[in-house]
């Protein structure tokens, strides 16, 4: 009688899913954002770079989208624009058109107000920051761990399986 071994990690629709980590960051710069511990590498990098105020700008807009209350909505409006958007910011972004925002926007919040901007930001993070980031010691030095851990992990196995077998 033949058996048939599968290997799930030979599937292709899974492929995506079965990465983690530095390899999962280095398919797209969205797979880096949807990851904690990807943020946060991406935020010591752009420290490095002077330019952390841009992920920080992405994510307070990601928050602000979800933001229900039209109260906490203005707040959060008039947060961001004073942190970022603001000519007397602290964290400024460089946006295209930010010399016409004014304070004027924040008197009637809606949840996709800062969408341009945030894509603006979100186009120079992929197209500059990131590739850089994928070259940068931070992220080579988190992918090199991983491969370490992964061969205790093989090695493990193999050694477990030799157990088994050899008994």
């Amino acid at each position: 009688m033949e058996h048939e071994i599968n290997d799930n990690d030979a599937n292709p629709s899974s492929s995506h899913q079965a990465l983690k980590g530095t390899a999962r960051w280095a398919v797209s710069l969205e797979n880096l954002l949807e990851d904690p511990e990807g943020v946060k590498r991406f935020r010591e990098f752009l420290k490095k770079e002077f330019s952390e105020e841009n992920v920080l700008f992405w994510l307070a807009c990601e928050e602000f989208k979800k933001t229900q209350d039209k109260k906490q909505m203005q707040e959060k409006a008039k947060e961001i624009y004073m942190t970022f958007l603001s000519s007397k910011a602290s964290s400024q972004v460089n946006v295209e058109g930010q010399s016409r925002l004014n304070e004027t926007i924040l008197e009637t919040p809606h949840p996709l107000m800062f969408q341009k901007l945030q894509d603006q930001i979100f186009n120079l993070m992929k197209y500059d920051s990131y590739s850089r980031f994928l070259k940068s010691d931070i992220f080579l030095k988190q992918k090199s761990e991983e491969q370490d851990e992964n061969s205790s992990e093989a090695q493990s196995a193999a050694k477990r399986a030799s157990r088994i077998y050899n008994t």
